[in-house]
């Protein structure tokens, strides 16, 4: 029962956000701090977990197709699909998980337990359409970004490796990434991001907006969140495969 009443109380925070704003400069200059938080604050981790997951599975890759009746363009072919379809937007999503999950739900419970959050409600401002909606808003707007420029690096890091280690020269490696191309892939791969910015963005941001007690309360529901959202976004991985890719 209790699973119910989180999911009620999750849905009811979200039906919360949809009115008319107070006051749209306002909205929007939270809107703008909220993509450079999320956007800038996370772009250096994804930059190197995608560079290296590229590179490894270059590696890996080389280190299984051992056959020499295989050619080795295939290596491009499948760090290319498994770049694309797997790796970056589930892997980054995972990272961003702890990054950006942990910091909205440390936020939003710290203003819960300061009182903030009471005050901003007594003034007659709606809490959950300007402390939630921009946080949820611009994760949908940079999160997806973040995954696409995680593909491109991962694929490049992937070309970096193979080049470096002598294991599949350059021209092989585009040669490889042009072959047997399905732009599905790429599509598939953005309803992952969009679906999983915004698990990111709002499972946190129910868990800080709801805290309950004191300083330690605050750590508890974040660490709650990010184990919440990291769940939710691999069962979300796995009903899209299954939905999509039929």
């Amino acid at each position: 029962m209790k699973f119910f009443s989180e999911v009620g109380k999750y849905l009811k925070m979200i039906k919360g956000m949809f009115s008319k704003p107070e006051n749209l400069k306002m909205y929007w200059k939270e809107f703008m701090h909220q993509c450079s938080e999320i956007g800038i604050g996370s772009l250096g981790i994804v930059i190197i977990i995608s560079i290296f997951m590229g590179a490894v599975s270059t590696v890996q890759t080389a280190y299984q197709l051992t056959s020499p009746l295989i050619p080795k363009y295939t290596i491009a072919q499948v760090v290319r699909d498994t770049v694309i379809l797997e790796f970056a937007p589930t892997l980054v999503s995972i990272v961003l998980s702890g990054v950006v999950g942990s910091k909205i739900a440390g936020e939003l419970g710290n203003m819960r337990v300061s009182e903030q959050i009471d005050a901003l409600e007594i003034m007659g401002v709606n809490t959950k359409a300007y402390l939630v909606a921009p946080k949820i808003l611009a994760a949908l707007v940079v999160i997806p970004m973040l995954v696409v420029l995680g593909a491109v690096l991962g694929i490049w890091g992937g070309k970096m490796a193979g080049s470096l280690s002598g294991i599949i020269s350059t021209d092989e490696f585009n040669k490889g990434l042009l072959m047997g191309f399905i732009p599905y892939n790429t599509f598939f791969a953005l309803v992952k991001a969009y679906t999983f910015a915004f698990l990111i963005s709002s499972i946190p941001a129910y868990y800080g907006y709801n805290v309950n007690g004191g300083a330690l309360e605050i750590g508890r529901a974040s660490t709650k969140a990010v184990v919440v959202t990291c769940v939710s976004v691999l069962f979300a991985d796995y009903l899209l495969a299954a939905i999509m890719l039929e």
